[in-house]
């Protein structure tokens, strides 16, 4: 039993079953034992790999888009550049040094991290060699002309999930049961009463936190010229399921498995995300699979440049990084990519283009 479950234990005690989302939190950001605060769960050693960490490409990509969403904002001289979930660091570095052969982008940019790990802070100063600021969140970051990125961060943000039984929904919820963790259902007024619709056994997914921070960047856009590029897995309309899952050591496990030792997702609805950063005051473009983003963006170009200079040895780990991160059978289709900038600036390349 993991130091976190029998805390999880103690409460469910007191309180009675957890809400999936309350639940969900803790996992993952519990101070002492949480997954993120404890561990540093990227790459082959660690529990999952990002795209950054497969391909610097993906990265200098990017960090291409940056720098033309900055010229679409007629390039202020000074403007924030922010990553929410900075990993390791890994893609900052990566826009960093694509973005210096635009020196007037890199003078221009005050880089700000919002990160809550200190293990993950203490990665990313050993990877960035630039000026940073970090933050706990998107509200400490200074006002100003703005371009945000997100990449792998909503799938990690808590979600509350509700099943149909007997014609109502009923909230999912982690009790005890035979001495383990398990899911089962509760009586809420929440969330779902508003969902008429759905057959016994349905899922559906709520993600209030989710909504709340694409509301807050919308509203950022709202009152300074900028642009969001929001990259993840999930699907672009909403729909009934169960998408939660737990990862550990790169394999699914349930998501009552070891608390803190494992890694909690779910997928992005692209559609919620999209209409909380509108009712911000932003203006989205229909997202984009990651492999059309990826190939409009010049992938194919960048790994034959690189390819072209290369061995044999690596040319085939060129070969193998891009098929990871845009065939359809891999990230290609799985990942989405959402844009969103204030509503006086032009809609940015690759978006909107038919």
């Amino acid at each position: 039993m993991t130091p976190l479950e029998r805390i999880l234990r103690e409460l469910i005690a007191s309180e009675g079953p957890l809400r999936l989302d309350l639940y969900m939190g803790l996992c993952l950001g519990h101070p002492r034992h949480g997954y993120y605060m404890a561990r540093e769960p990227f790459g082959e050693a660690g529990d999952f790999i990002t795209a950054p960490e497969i391909s610097q490409v993906f990265g200098e990509l990017i960090g291409v888009w940056c720098i033309a969403a900055w010229q679409a904002m007629d390039a202020p001289e000074r403007f924030n550049l922010v990553e929410l979930g900075p990993g390791r660091g890994t893609l900052m570095a990566d826009i960093v040094r694509a973005a210096k052969v635009v020196p007037a982008f890199m003078a221009a940019a005050n880089i700000h991290l919002v990160e809550t790990s200190p293990l993950l802070r203490a990665a990313q100063k050993k990877t960035l060699t630039v000026p940073v600021d970090w933050h706990d969140g998107l509200s400490t970051v200074p006002e100003g002309p703005v371009i945000v990125v997100a990449n792998e961060l909503f799938d990690a943000i808590p979600i509350r999930q509700f099943e149909r039984r007997g014609g109502r929904w009923m909230e999912r919820a982690i009790g005890v049961v035979d001495d383990r963790l398990a899911i089962g259902l509760v009586e809420s007024d929440a969330g779902a009463r508003q969902e008429a619709a759905g057959k016994d056994g349905d899922i559906i997914e709520f993600a209030p936190a989710r909504g709340d921070i694409a509301k807050e960047i919308g509203e950022r856009l709202a009152r300074h010229a900028g642009a969001v590029l929001i990259i993840d897995y999930g699907h672009l309309v909403t729909a009934p399921g169960d998408t939660l899952q737990a990862v550990r050591r790169h394999k699914m496990v349930a998501i009552t498995d070891s608390p803190g030792h494992c890694d909690l997702t779910s997928h992005v609805d692209f559609e919620a995300l999209g209409k909380a950063l509108r009712q911000g005051g932003a203006v989205t473009m229909p997202a984009l699979t990651q492999r059309s983003f990826l190939l409009a963006m010049g992938l194919e170009a960048r790994m034959a440049a690189l390819s072209a200079k290369a061995d044999q040895r690596t040319r085939e780990v060129l070969r193998r990084a891009m098929t990871r991160l845009a065939d359809e059978a891999e990230m290609g289709n799985l990942f989405k990519v959402l844009a969103a900038t204030s509503q006086w600036l032009a809609t940015p390349y690759p978006f909107g283009v038919t």
